[in-house]
């Protein structure tokens, strides 16, 4: 193997490394994700760094772009990322609390330490509030007077809470309520009533107007409602929908419902029963002997008409009706019996129904005649009935508490469909993404075109028509001079030498074929 063959290899390698590595770095061009943004943040923020922090644990790749500002991730990896992100608690804004007051420098003034005090006092509020699951970031602002020694010019504090909900998330009543009242109860003297509570949009949370409409029920008792008749509406619908089809009935309920308490206590008293048919209390008995005779001294008192007999309650048949027993024993019995009197204790339990009103719209009935044509009809009176005693069965009617239920048949109305627009196909996202993969992969194959056609290919042609020259060379050094052949001819012809062969023959190949003889004759000069 000569020096020409060798540095041929050594071109033709490098030119296959070459190949290799190009190809290999569109590759990993076509495959290099898109990054987006998944955070804005403020420098300022130590949510930053925290975020940093748990995108490391996730090993999930990010850039840092505008300044430090934003922070980028994947495009496929964007929205899992930002919800792992989310359920972590962040980002979160930093507030300011009682380590405020960590580094007090000497010599504040009074009034000074009394702003510091505040401020600490708003950024821990802040942080409790941001404690609940749809607050974001809140702002807490105190309006704290200062103090008086005289009573008609004290005033008390005020406070207003500014919440930044997350997207999606809404607060119910009773949270609402709940904030307001945590705040209440972290300043000295500050109701529930001196509280205001915006969110975002500037819709006001905190309003009492609405606890006033609404006859003084609060959030639970408003749910306890809204819970009973979406109950009662469930009943209604499950027990008509096997008779007229789905969506076939509609049915709305309105409930009245008492949440008074009551507590009742009922203490009546009732003449009294025959003697045998009583109870006796007590009894007393009095008995007193006399031994008086019926005559006297004479004289004006024995001479007297005898007093008035008074009878007792209970009378012996053994006195006589003055009352003096025939022994002359007088005899006295008293007896007591107990007083009819019933004790009765009532309770009522609140969240009653006071009165229900049901009403139930049904569809035309569908009917299938011999041709298995469909067709609706009205419903008839017993198939009405059959619907309202069902209903009334489910519901809980009761005619005595005056509730309401009605049924009316009627033919449902189509709504019609609304057709949503197509989005254009330069306006997909997916489409978007699909056409910049195919662009990718069609500047890929466009260069590695043109890389084969304008540079691969000469050089393999080069070493092509090359191979045969050198193969020739070789094979004429390596031949011995044949011996001069003599050949007989009619008229004889004149011996050709080896060496006038050759000399012929490089003629023949130079005219032919040029560019063979001129890399020859390279590589002679390079040689020598």
């Amino acid at each position: 193997m000569n020096l020409s063959s060798l540095n041929s290899k050594i071109i033709l390698g490098l030119v296959v490394a070459g190949i290799i590595t190009a190809v290999t770095i569109f590759w990993l061009w076509n495959q290099q994700p898109e990054y987006r943004v998944l955070f804005s943040i403020d420098p300022t923020q130590k949510d930053g760094g925290a975020i940093m922090a748990a995108l490391e644990q996730m090993n999930v790749p990010y850039k840092i772009a505008d300044g430090g500002t934003n922070i980028l991730v994947p495009s496929a990896l964007v929205h899992p990322t930002r919800l792992k992100i989310a359920a972590m608690g962040l980002p979160k804004a930093s507030n300011v609390g009682f380590e405020l007051l960590e580094n007090q420098k000497f010599g504040s003034s009074q009034f000074l330490e009394q702003v510091n005090f505040q401020r600490a006092l708003e950024g821990e509020l802040e942080k409790s509030i941001q404690a609940i699951t749809a607050v974001q970031a809140a702002r807490v602002h105190l309006a704290i007077p200062k103090s008086s020694v005289f009573t008609h010019d004290q005033q008390k504090p005020t406070a207003s809470i500014l919440v930044n909900l997350h997207p999606g998330r809404t607060l119910n009543e009773q949270q609402i309520s709940a904030i307001v009242h945590l705040l209440a109860s972290s300043v000295p003297e500050l109701t529930a009533g001196n509280v205001t509570m915006v969110d975002q949009n500037g819709n006001l949370l905190s309003d009492t107007s609405k606890k006033a409409a609404l006859n003084g029920l609060d959030p639970s008792q408003l749910k306890y409602i809204e819970d009973l008749q979406q109950s009662i509406i469930k009943r209604a619908v499950t027990i008509i929908t096997p008779l007229v089809g789905p969506s076939n009935v509609h049915a709305e309920a309105n409930v009245e419902v008492d949440f008074s308490s009551l507590e009742q206590a009922d203490e009546t008293y009732k003449p009294n029963q025959k003697p045998e048919e009583s109870t006796i209390r007590s009894q007393q008995s009095n008995e007193t002997s006399s031994g008086a005779t019926t005559g006297g001294v004479p004289g004006a008192l024995s001479n007297q008409p005898p007093a008035d007999a008074k009878a007792p309650l209970t009378s012996d048949p053994n006195t006589d009706a003055a009352g003096t027993a025939n022994s002359g024993v007088l005899k006295n019995v008293t007896t007591n019996y107990e007083v009819n009197k019933s004790l009765t204790y009532t309770q009522k339990s609140t969240g009653n129904i006071k009165r229900l009103t049901v009403a139930i719209v049904v569809n035309n009935k569908q009917v299938t005649d011999k041709n298995g044509k469909v067709s609706n009809r009205p419903l008839n009176t017993n198939e009405k009935n059959e619907i309202e005693a069902l209903a009334k069965q489910a519901v809980g009617f009761n005619e005595a508490r005056g509730d309401s239920l009605s049924v009316v048949n009627s033919a449902f109305v189509d709504t019609p469909i609304e057709v949503v627009p197509a989005i254009p196909l330069w306006q997909n996202p997916d489409y978007i993404d699909l056409a910049k993969s195919v662009l990718k992969l069609l500047v890929s194959a466009i260069v590695l075109f043109l890389l084969y056609k304008k540079v691969i290919k000469p050089i393999l042609a080069k070493f092509i028509d090359k191979k045969p020259e050198e193969e020739q060379t070789d094979d004429t050094e390596s031949e011995t001079p044949p011996p001069a052949v003599e050949i007989p001819h009619k008229p004889p012809r004149p011996i050709i030498t080896p060496y006038e062969q050759n000399l012929n023959d490089a003629k023949s190949l130079a005219s032919s074929n040029p560019k063979i003889v001129a890399n020859i004759v390279t590589e002679w000069v390079n040689n020598g």
